[in-house]
This record gives structure tokens, sequence and C-alpha cells, in this order.
């Protein structure tokens, strides 16, 4: 992801283990969007065991919520749920997360698309994007 650039994996596990470093009862929720053929497999079910080792964790998996535009689908219900049954039998506590609103184009994350960014951010990439004229 491009998140990743800013705040590599390897170092978010790294404060991840020292967040629960000598409390018992802590555990690091991590939330996980299902992506049908992107991220479903069992090999990445058992790779996110892997990563996890060692820090107390539980996993909510997100069945992705398609919006107009979008090339992502939704994994299907075999795919999460075979998922989840590796994560389980590791030891992971993890949960399936109820998608609502989807309907109406309103369920997690998908309002945000619906708003103007009117951020500097926004600003700087229009005032690079390269301008073409249509005569």
């Amino acid at each position: 992801m491009p998140l990743n650039r800013k705040y590599p994996i390897k170092e978010l596990l790294a404060a991840c283990r020292r967040y629960i470093e000598g409390e018992s009862k802590r555990k690091v929720t991590f939330e996980y969007v299902m992506l049908d053929g992107i991220n479903d497999s069992p090999a990445q079910a058992r790779a996110l065991v892997k990563l996890l080792k060692g820090i107390p964790s539980k996993v909510n998996l997100i069945p992705f919520n398609p919006f107009p535009g979008s090339d992502y689908r939704v994994s299907t219900t075999q795919a999460i749920n075979g998922f989840r049954d590796i994560l389980v039998k590791a030891g992971l506590i993890t949960i399936t997360r109820r998608t609502r609103g989807e309907d109406i184009d309103a369920a997690c994350g998908q309002l945000a698309g619906k708003v103007v960014d009117r951020s500097k951010r926004k600003l700087k990439h229009l005032k690079e994007a390269p301008v073409t004229w249509v005569v």
C-alpha cells in the first residue's frame, strides 16, 4: 500500500510489540479489508498469521464495500470464512464485520468519496497536473 512508504509495516509491528511489552492484558486490533483476488487467499492468511506471531492480536475482517468507479470487489463469503478459519486455528481472535449501508453507498469509507476535498494537498496536486487544451 502507498501508506507503507511513510509507515513501513516492519516499523508498525515493532511499535505494536513495544506497546504490549510487559502488559499481559494488552492486545492490538488490526483491521483487514478483504478484497476479492487481491488479499483473500489461504496463503495470505498464513502470511498474516506469521506476521502477527508474538503479538496478542484481534483481527477484524472487513468485507470491502464496492462503490461506483472502484476496480475492487468484495471477497466471497467462502473466501472470507476460509481466511478467518486459518486465523482462528492459529489462535488469533478474529471477527468478520457485518456490512451495513452499502445499498445506499453509506458503508465504511464510502461517504468520504462524496465529499469535495478542499485541502491544500489536493490543490498542490492540481497545480502539478499537466494542462491539456482542447480547441
